[in-house]
């Protein structure tokens, strides 16, 4: 029976994107995909093998996007979220990286001062 099928949960950062994203959608989508993944990230942080790779796959998917934006302040904008995502998901390195990518002095500096240990 059809009815009673378990339905698969198909997550945001999975969606097909219809055509080119406009900066802004860009922007929104990078938002959405890190505020559903925080939930994997911080099981990533924990070691569950699952959630680690949902993370990852999350992260891939919105560093993709966040490279396509060409306006620089949104882009940092979206830097700055996808930094905070890896960041709960205790992957400092990607974070590292991805911080020197930053070119706006004040969303670096909100960066340092919400994770400290980026800066070495």
């Amino acid at each position: 029976m059809k009815l009673f099928a378990r339905k698969t949960r198909q997550d945001v950062w999975d969606e097909a994107i219809d055509g080119p994203l406009g900066d802004i959608e860009a922007a929104e989508r990078i938002r959405a995909i890190c505020e559903a993944a925080a939930v994997s990230a911080a099981g990533s942080a924990r070691n569950d093998k699952r959630e680690s790779e949902r993370y990852e796959r999350a992260a891939k998917v919105a560093m993709e996007i966040a490279m396509k934006i060409s306006d620089d302040l949104m882009r940092d904008d979206a830097v700055h979220r996808i930094v905070d995502l890896c960041m709960t998901a205790n992957d400092i390195r990607t974070a590292q990286v991805l911080f020197r990518a930053i070119h706006a002095s004040w969303i670096r500096e909100t960066v340092q001062r919400d994770h400290p240990t980026l800066v070495q």
